[in-house]
């Protein structure tokens, strides 16, 4: 494996009835709390007002902004830098998904500088700072809580950019798998599907000698295959929703990869995707990524994807080429999503073969081969989308 060194700040409070920790962690960063969460579920489900209970019996001055879309925007985290610097915010509360997360970590980092976020989003400037952040997860999916990374929308330019610095990591999430229990059917799908992904993308590489890596990863897998369909029948379980809540920080704190840096390609291709079509992002995901797999698939990569047939969608191996062993892997993958219930074309989404071209423009926009695992260009990535249709 290559040298590392990993870090990762964050305090992870794991557990039933953990957002009693909130009186314990908030004031360690000040009074005034700027809360963020998206549509309003959290309001019909009763996290809201538990949430503001905790808050007011620790005198917390509350900001509210709601409404950070599924994809968040450009638009919405300069408004809400804004707000931080208006009312000089202390610290900021995030609550709801990787997409509220994401957002977070964004508004913190702009509200410590005069740059523009978006420069240091582009990398043309650099983070200076952030606020601190917390998190209540109510969505097992991103794993966002516990890492440095955030996808941010520039819906007037039409770039979904991901992005990281370490001044973006949460000071401190907690995660009650019982705040999941109201998640609809079709988010706890695409969290499923989430988990998986980011697993996959890291597994895909060349290093040697990541046996440890790779039994982490497979592990994750397999149990998201066990535990899936359960978890749909029964979305009350708390063992269940336990698993994937853990299984999602795990798949992106850094310790799937450690050592070896994983490929990605199937994010910048979805990502270009969504900055034009505002989709699902693991519904796009889950189209892509088994057409990825058999459009990088060949004879000197063919045991990478033979291992992963075998080991975690138990393909007999037994008078097969690792190709066709490889093959029936990709497929039991598509599969299982799809008896989840994911997507299985872009088409589901209006996207049609006329705006590939565009597509394919803004996944190369920042570099004309991407992907780690297999090098892609602008052609492989039209390929993929056609397979996708």
């Amino acid at each position: 494996m290559d040298n590392f060194t990993f870090h990762n700040p964050v305090k992870l409070i794991f557990g039933e009835g953990k957002m009693d920790s909130l009186t314990e962690e908030m004031p360690k960063y000040g009074n005034k709390v700027l809360l963020l969460y998206g549509g309003g579920s959290i309001k019909q489900n009763g996290i809201y007002d538990r949430i503001i209970e905790k808050l007011n019996d620790i005198n917390s001055d509350i900001t509210e902004f709601a409404g950070i879309e599924a994809n968040p925007k450009l638009s919405t985290v300069r408004e809400a830098i804004d707000v931080c610097k208006k009312e000089q915010i202390d610290i900021l509360l995030a609550v709801g998904g990787g997409s509220v997360i994401d957002a977070a970590k964004a508004i913190a980092v702009g509200a410590k500088t005069e740059t523009d976020i978006w420069d240091i989003i582009t990398q043309k400037g650099k983070a200076t700072g952030s606020l601190p952040i917390g998190t209540i997860v109510t969505i097992a999916s991103a794993g966002s809580e516990m890492n440095a990374s955030s996808v941010i929308t520039n819906w007037e330019t039409k770039e979904k950019k991901g992005w990281a610095t370490p001044n973006a990591y949460p000071t401190f999430s907690i995660l009650d798998p019982a705040l999941t229990y109201s998640v609809p059917n079709k988010q706890t799908v695409f969290g499923i599907v989430d988990v998986m992904a980011h697993v996959l993308e890291n597994y895909f590489h060349h290093t040697s000698n990541t046996a440890v890596q790779d039994g982490l990863a497979e592990s994750i897998l397999r149990e998201m295959l066990d535990i899936g369909p359960l978890l749909l029948e029964n979305p009350g379980s708390y063992e269940l929703r336990e698993s994937v809540m853990l299984s999602a920080v795990l798949a992106r704190n850094g310790m799937v990869n450690m050592g070896y840096k994983g490929d990605w390609a199937t994010h910048d291709i979805e990502h270009a995707i969504s900055a034009i079509h505002d989709i699902p992002h693991a519904a796009g995901i889950a189209v892509l990524f088994p057409n990825w797999m058999k459009h990088v698939l060949h004879k000197d990569n063919a045991g990478r994807f033979m291992q992963l047939a075998v080991r975690v969608f138990h393909v007999d191996p037994e008078d097969k080429s690792e190709r066709e062993a490889a093959l029936e892997g990709i497929h039991k993958l598509r599969e299982f999503w799809k008896t989840l219930g994911a997507p299985v074309s872009l088409k589901e989404y209006g996207i049609s073969e006329d705006e590939l071209d565009e597509i394919a423009d803004k996944t190369v926009q920042v570099r004309p081969e991407f992907g780690n695992f297999e090098k892609l260009t602008r052609q492989d990535s039209i390929d993929i989308m056609k397979a996708s249709l």
